[in-house]
């Protein structure tokens, strides 16, 4: 204790000059420039077309090289005694890949995917992938809003995320009223980012978060949305803060479930209070965080444990691609073992990674068949290297969150802020909700708490008006 006690009392003065040096002079936020990323040049393929339906739809020959690709996968060995600790385990793979080529139903599964109205439409070049449902009753009286919402997933997931979410953002119950009068119904928005899902990627070098922040404003405009609320997590959660930031006139509201960190600034008050916070808990958090806040001990080993993917990716992306976009069995692996470690830490003492606790087979390999239908395993990496090599965010870091905020904690997301931690960004939050449980993939682990806070955090900032 005594040494630590001696780290804070040095790194503290020593944090707080850095701080100084690099946030305490103003910094001009640079304007937000159009991009192009297709292949033709604005000028050749400028052209305003409204969206045009789209249907998922895997031919023959697709789902038979696949199989005969999964039948033909050399696994690796597994050290004896050994669960997901070295990442996932071999043995559990071979059941995995069993269960997709001769359980699963891509069938059903595509018709449950398509079973909302998807569309694409082009923006800056590249055609945007998008999923919207609307209410069956539009609104047509004082007494009734609805309000548009974009939901917006993250890595390694897609918009498939949201299918077990939107059902429970869609009904309207007694208690979706912001008083006695007025109730609340949502038109949900849930796009793909470019390079993810069935949206085209990125021709060209650069495509950041603050790049899909300013298509994803495109798009709402083109579907008439001038107001609207925005939801994410992970990238998702990146993204959403962006367009608080660089469109406060347009964001009603930024709901969180991730609270993303800095990218090269130094943004050290978060990490000054934590060693404060270490010692003297008092002083930092209420008595609700002191006990559900991870030590910073904790915190340090699961970002170590947890972040050798995001070094790869934001440095080799391409490279690591070449394998899984080749492989089915090695592009499960290397998505399911997140879905497992990432939904709870223990995880990786399970054989099975403890991946069905959370959720089912069929849905993580629906998650799986996306990215290699589509292709875009390498894209999707991609984007880490154009986000942590971006100039165009960086300055942003140091932007609070003025619009009305909501923060979603679940127990084992990757990344824990405490309300007092989160304030330090988000300067106007309405609602702030701690769970016992869920993880990073709260919209398909947990969507019933995480719609519930949702709609609290709507009727909240709808009260305010």
């Amino acid at each position: 204790m005594a040494v630590l006690k001696l780290i804070v009392f040095v790194a503290i003065p020593i944090a707080i000059s850095i701080y100084c040096y690099t946030n305490c002079g103003k910094e001009e936020i640079p304007k937000i420039e159009d991009g192009w990323w297709g292949r033709d040049s604005a000028e050749q393929g400028a052209v305003d077309r409204p969206p045009v339906p789209f249907v998922v739809k895997a031919s023959n020959a697709t789902l038979a090289d696949l199989r005969s690709r999964l039948e033909n996968t050399r696994f690796p060995s597994s050290l004896d005694g050994t669960a997901f600790e070295y990442g996932l385990n071999s043995d559990y793979l071979r059941k995995v890949v069993s269960h997709w080529k001769d359980t699963f139903n891509w069938d059903a599964q595509q018709a449950k995917l398509n079973a909302y109205p998807q569309f694409k439409v082009n923006i800056e070049g590249i055609d945007v992938h998008f999923v919207r449902i609307q209410p069956n009753k539009p609104s047509n009286s004082a007494n009734e809003k609805t309000r548009p919402i974009m939901l917006i997933h993250g890595w390694p997931g897609s918009y498939w995320e949201f299918y077990k979410l939107i059902p429970l953002l869609m009904e309207t119950k007694s208690g979706d009223k912001t008083n006695e009068k007025e109730s609340i119904s949502f038109e949900v928005i849930c796009p793909s980012i470019p390079g993810y899902g069935f949206s085209e990627a990125p021709h060209k070098p650069g495509f950041d978060a603050l790049d899909a922040a300013r298509v994803f404003m495109k798009l709402m405009k083109k579907l008439g949305h001038d107001k609207f609320y925005v939801q994410g997590g992970d990238w998702g959660s990146a993204i959403s803060i962006l367009m608080a930031q660089a469109y406060p006139e347009n964001i009603l509201g930024v709901h969180v479930n991730f609270v993303f960190p800095p990218v090269r600034k130094a943004s050290l008050g978060p990490f000054v209070r934590l060693l404060i916070g270490e010692i003297w808990p008092s002083l930092i958090h209420s008595p609700a965080e002191i006990k559900t806040r991870l030590s910073l001990k904790q915190l340090f080993f699961n970002a170590v444990r947890e972040s050798g993917y995001m070094h790869l990716q934001a440095t080799k992306p391409d490279t690591v691609a070449s394998g899984l976009n080749d492989s089915p069995a090695g592009l499960a692996a290397y998505i399911l073992e997140k879905f497992s470690s990432w939904s709870n830490y223990d995880n990786v003492h399970c054989p099975d990674g403890c991946i069905t606790k959370h959720f089912t087979l069929d849905e993580v390999l629906t998650n799986v068949m996306i990215y290699w239908l589509a292709g875009n395993i390498g894209s999707s990496m991609r984007f880490y290297k154009e986000y942590f090599t971006s100039d165009d965010v960086v300055p942003w870091d140091s932007v609070p969150v003025v619009v009305p905020s909501g923060i979603a904690a679940f127990r084992y997301e990757l990344v824990q802020h405490t309300r007092s931690i989160a304030e330090l960004k988000f300067s106007n939050i309405v609602r702030y909700t701690d769970f016992p449980r869920g993880g990073h993939f709260a919209a398909l682990e947990v969507p019933e708490l995480l719609a519930e806070d949702i709609k609290a955090f709507v009727r909240a900032v709808e009260s305010l008006k």
